[in-house]
């Protein structure tokens, strides 16, 4: 078996491709949650004003999602993924992937409200475990 720098370039070369692939997807995951808290502060402000202007739970999630998923096209269109398509695509794309973040947001909010968690840490458990498959769906489908 060949020994020396030859022997393990092929390997390290392979590990090294694997390294920086894993930390540049770490760092654009980071990106997407960095970018996430304003379409998280559009969301939860517009939460905060229509509970206070006496709008059910349900509704004043479902609109402030609303703002909330316009900042977050425009920020990751913008700043976080390299679309390989144009915007007509990608919007079209995000809207398909709203509606069912919209109803995933609505179904699991009520689930969690059913079961008696009061709406914000309700809502925040929502948001938390959308963030991963929204990721998902962004980074493979919609900005791909």
């Amino acid at each position: 078996m060949p020994q020396g720098k030859d022997a393990a370039t092929p390997i390290s070369s392979t590990l090294r491709i694997r390294r920086a692939f894993a930390i540049g997807l770490i760092a654009n995951f980071s990106l997407h949650v960095l970018t996430g808290f304003a379409a998280v502060a559009v969301h939860y402000g517009a939460l905060y004003a229509l509970l206070r202007l006496g709008l059910s739970p349900l509704v004043a999630s479902a609109i402030g999602f609303c703002g909330g998923a316009l900042t977050r096209f425009a920020l990751s269109y913008l700043r976080v993924f390299a679309p390989s398509h144009g915007l007509t695509v990608a919007g079209r794309r995000f809207v398909v992937a709203l509606a069912a973040q919209a109803l995933a947001n609505t179904a699991l909010l009520a689930l969690l409200l059913g079961i008696g968690l009061s709406v914000w840490p309700a809502q925040i458990a929502t948001t938390v475990l959308l963030t991963f498959v929204n990721y998902a769906v962004y980074r493979l489908w919609v900005f791909r």
